[in-house]
């Protein structure tokens, strides 16, 4: 079965369960992804890897597709989708939503409506339990190994946010946080993603300048870097999500976004918000006065970094 990942990197890691469950049932799999991901997919062993650069066209990777897959499961709409649907492979699954029915032969029943709030990762694997699999293993659901040395102590402060500037704590107060940690004993890196408003690199000039600093661009290429890590303290954005993916334990500030949905998976990680009257709104522009970031305290934020790197 071909498997036509989500685009996101937060999304990509609230498949991976799915994926790993699939792979458990002994059918061969393969994921059809944006060349972007590539090393992130193939930390997962069995899995074959299908890589399309970003100026790809559906007809060309749909020509190395046809005819060596059965079938095909869709997530989303999107140039993979557009592949499954023009390489015609026979069977092609997915939930059942109207933006995806035109690729589908097998339409899969979504979660009922009215149900409680659940985290996104049961997006995923509804599909694979309406097809008989087994899910709830807790291997599915383990970070990987990449053989990388975690150096104790270790922490990582990542500022940025690819979800958008509503997503970005203020950097005053990452510099709080870092001045606070600097006296602990603590080994502190500084992570920037490049792009918007550079927070990483002006905390790193606000904390002196001379601490280590990363810049994970691209984010895909950077998760040897987030494995070595003890701890991640981040923005909500796609950086916790793949440094959780890699084993690091991962304290991540939540503003828009609802981290009952949205949570990096495993217990071992913490999420501080400070929950308002119009959160979550999940908007990457706040119309408003950002009062979701400005009203997180560095105390909490502080104590729940003490708390996950003692």
């Amino acid at each position: 079965m071909l498997i036509a990942v989500p685009g996101r990197w937060d999304e990509g890691c609230f498949a991976v369960p799915a994926v790993r469950a699939l792979l458990a049932s002994g059918v061969g799999v393969g994921v059809l992804c944006a060349a972007a991901q590539r090393e992130f997919w193939e930390t997962l062993a069995g899995l074959t890897v299908m890589a399309f650069p970003t100026d790809a066209k559906e007809r060309a990777v749909a020509a190395e597709v046809k005819g060596k897959w059965q079938a095909a499961l869709v997530w989303e709409p999107g140039l993979a989708a557009e592949v499954c649907l023009r390489a015609k492979i026979p069977r092609r699954l997915g939930p059942n939503e109207k933006a995806l029915r035109g690729f589908l032969t097998h339409p899969m029943p979504l979660a009922p409506a009215g149900r409680p709030l659940e985290h996104r990762v049961r997006h995923y694997l509804t599909v694979l339990e309406t097809l008989g699999l087994e899910t709830a293993r807790a291997e599915f659901f383990a970070p990987v190994d990449l053989g990388v040395t975690r150096e104790p102590r270790s922490l990582l402060l990542a500022p940025d946010s690819d979800f958008g500037r509503s997503h970005e704590w203020p950097l005053e107060r990452w510099a709080e946080v870092g001045q606070a940690l600097l006296t602990t004993g603590l080994k502190l890196t500084i992570a920037g993603q490049g792009g918007g408003d550079d927070l990483g690199e002006k905390l790193l000039s606000r904390l002196g300048g001379e601490l280590p600093y990363l810049k994970l661009e691209p984010l895909g290429g950077g998760l040897r870097r987030l494995a070595a890590h003890a701890v991640v303290v981040a923005a909500d954005g796609s950086l916790p999500h793949l440094a959780a993916h890699v084993g690091a334990v991962c304290v991540t500030l939540f503003g828009p976004n609802d981290p009952v949905w949205k949570r990096p998976l495993g217990r071992c990680h913490a999420t501080v918000h400070r929950h308002v009257e119009c959160a979550p709104c999940f908007l990457a522009k706040c119309p408003l006065d950002a009062r979701c970031q400005n009203e997180l305290t560095v105390a909490r934020v502080l104590a729940a970094v003490r708390e996950h790197s003692a």
